[in-house]
């Protein structure tokens, strides 16, 4: 695991504090394994909705934007409310 890269809980929740290597190379939490260390891991390792929790709005398309509606200009004669010929 890099240094200077952030490492995420399973569900997503952003690490920030001491860490300890494992002997198989995993990364756990706090400065020494205890009954509390959990796995921690890179934004890349987490699944979808983990993600999506590390960083809302991931994984969302960009939209295009609407058409820009413009509205008539005050006392501006429009389809609807033009005067009837007689």
């Amino acid at each position: 695991m890099a240094k200077g890269v952030k490492h995420y809980k399973r569900d997503g929740t952003e690490w920030i504090g001491a860490t300890h290597k494992m002997p198989d190379g995993s990364l756990h939490s706090s400065k020494t394994h205890g009954k509390t260390s959990v796995k921690l891991f890179h934004f890349e390792d987490l699944s979808k909705t983990a993600k999506e929790k590390a960083m809302p709005g991931y994984g969302i398309k960009s939209m295009k934007p609407k058409k820009k509606v413009t509205l008539p200009k005050r006392g501006q004669r429009t389809a609807t409310n033009k005067k009837k010929k007689k």
